[in-house]
């Protein structure tokens, strides 16, 4: 499987928010930067996330939104969680979810973990399906701390969205649904 590059396109901030909603586009420092589509497996993920979360009363969950970062910075994270429905950004989640690929995987770890840390969102949900693991951190004073395993021997997990409530995760349906 071929792995496809990321565009990065210089652009200011007034010509960032002019752009169409399509395709898929984060502003970071000054470029955008323009993912593929992913592929089914990696929305399903997502989009079942999505909706565990949209059943917790008082939370909206969905996959598709600008989350604005502090340092000039928009991501769009595979999957979030939100207690208001908000317009075109995003402005503070509960949570945030990344389904590593291998085009993206150390964007998702390396840069956006810290940048996801850095604005105070609660929890980051990382979803790795050739790993077959999904593994819930939890900001403690502005660093991730492990807060929920799942993988084929642990694949099932009560886990606490704090304070909102608790959602039933299991990996076996996530992955092979």
């Amino acid at each position: 499987m071929a792995v496809e590059e990321l565009q990065r396109i210089p652009m200011s901030w007034e010509e960032y928010l002019a752009t169409p909603e399509h395709p898929r586009h984060e502003w970071v420092d000054g470029v955008v930067v323009v993912s593929p589509d992913p592929g089914w497996r990696h929305q399903r993920i997502a989009r079942m996330l999505a909706n565990l979360f949209d059943a917790v009363a008082g939370l909206y969950g969905s996959t598709s939104g600008n989350v604005r970062l502090p340092a000039d910075r928009v991501r769009i994270p595979d999957a979030y969680a939100t207690t208001r429905l908000e317009g075109l950004f995003v402005e503070r989640p509960v949570l945030v979810v990344e389904v590593l690929s291998p085009s993206t995987r150390s964007v998702d770890l390396l840069r956006k973990a810290p940048e996801y840390a850095e604005a105070g969102i609660a929890q980051l949900w990382l979803v790795d399906p050739d790993a077959r693991t999904l593994e819930v951190q939890r900001l403690v004073d502005g660093r991730w701390q492990p807060h929920a395993r799942l993988d084929d021997a642990t694949p099932q997990a009560e886990i606490a969205i704090e304070p909102h409530g608790v959602v039933a995760a299991d990996l076996l349906d996530l992955l092979d649904g």
